[in-house]
């Protein structure tokens, strides 16, 4: 049984979407982040970084998003969502998934919290941020045009689940991810699955639906 700790439509999210699309027992247990339920001692201690998410797996709370994706997937391999160690496209996958993580998400955290770079200087920071994300979203976009319609390929993966739940970010940004033709595809896709339309229901969402 897993415990996730979340907040709707946060980081959490691709965990969330992810423990459902494989149908796998676990339960929920709501954040409130405008609170700062995140900063509580007893939040603390699970994950001293005081952001969600926080999954508990046999009793070990785990954080990071991209890391807690990685390890539900490989966890219930049978749902074929993350290529075995020996699988000729596990490189790629773990390429992904650390890209992600690395040239969408922080680049991300950074329009949405300039302040925390340079308070003085947060429009700067915000440029700089957006740039670097349009040129991620220009490469992806390439990708999935030559290699699509999913990151390895004709495969599901959970990086692309990983991939849409930073795409649904950028909606209200003024060019959102899913603006780029391939990528607009992948996300069309995506949000088709069961899975999406339970997570939205669980999380009280109505945005980008």
């Amino acid at each position: 049984m897993y415990r996730l700790y979340y907040s709707p439509g946060a980081a959490s999210l691709v965990v969330h979407w992810l423990l459902i699309e494989l149908d796998v027992p676990h339960e929920l247990a709501l954040v409130d982040t405008k609170a700062g339920q995140q900063k509580s001692a007893g939040y603390l201690a699970l994950n001293p970084n005081g952001v969600v998410p926080t999954l508990v797996a046999d009793g070990q709370p785990l954080y990071e998003a991209a890391a807690l994706v990685l390890h539900v997937a490989d966890r219930h391999p049978q749902a074929g969502l993350a290529p075995a160690l020996d699988d000729p496209q596990r490189g790629a996958y773990l390429q992904w998934m650390l890209n992600l993580a690395n040239t969408l998400q922080s680049p991300l955290r950074l329009w949405w919290y300039p302040q925390d770079i340079d308070a003085d200087h947060a429009d700067r920071v915000q440029a700089g941020a957006r740039g670097r994300i349009e040129a991620t979203w220009d490469r992806l976009d390439a990708h999935l045009a030559a290699n699509g319609p999913y990151l390895l390929g004709d495969r599901l993966s959970a990086a692309d689940f990983y991939l849409t739940m930073l795409m649904r970010w950028t909606r209200n940004m003024p060019r959102p991810g899913h603006t780029w033709p391939h990528l607009a595809t992948l996300a069309e896709r995506m949000k088709a699955r069961p899975s999406f339309r339970t997570l939205y229901e669980r999380e009280g969402l109505t945005e980008w639906a």
